[in-house]
């Protein structure tokens, strides 16, 4: 089974984008524009990493994290922010249970590396694309 990555974000270009780029690397990716979209989606699929906006219509992604975590504890998760880097921000979302935090300003080869990492012991790697 592939591995299947959750992208929710409530702007279709970067979800489309994202989903897009993490297929290119072999990931199967499913994505959401809300956190009601998004929970329905983990609770009827299997999911091996939520990459979560942190402001989303109904939600911010720290409350859609603890939600997840509620019903999928093992579920790892990376926030992404439109802000940059924040060191509050970035507590909070370890406090919440966040493995990582991505700013949308970096090139998305970061994206990658911190998906890389975070599911490095948690799901089977694809290979890379040819």
């Amino acid at each position: 089974m592939k591995t299947r990555i959750l992208v929710v974000d409530d702007e279709a270009p970067i979800r489309e984008l994202l989903a897009a780029y993490l297929t290119k690397y072999g990931y199967e990716v499913v994505t959401a524009a809300s956190g009601a979209e998004a929970q329905r989606l983990a609770d009827g699929e299997t999911v091996h990493l939520a990459i979560l906006d942190v402001v989303l219509p109904d939600t911010d992604g720290m409350e859609l994290l603890a939600q997840l975590k509620q019903g999928h504890p093992n579920l790892p998760a990376v926030l992404l922010t439109g802000i940059g880097f924040d060191e509050e921000l970035l507590q909070e979302a370890q406090r919440c249970g966040a493995a990582g935090y991505v700013s949308k300003a970096l090139p998305l080869d970061q994206l990658l590396m911190e998906v890389r990492r975070v599911l490095k012991y948690t799901a089977p790697q694809p290979a890379e694309p040819h």
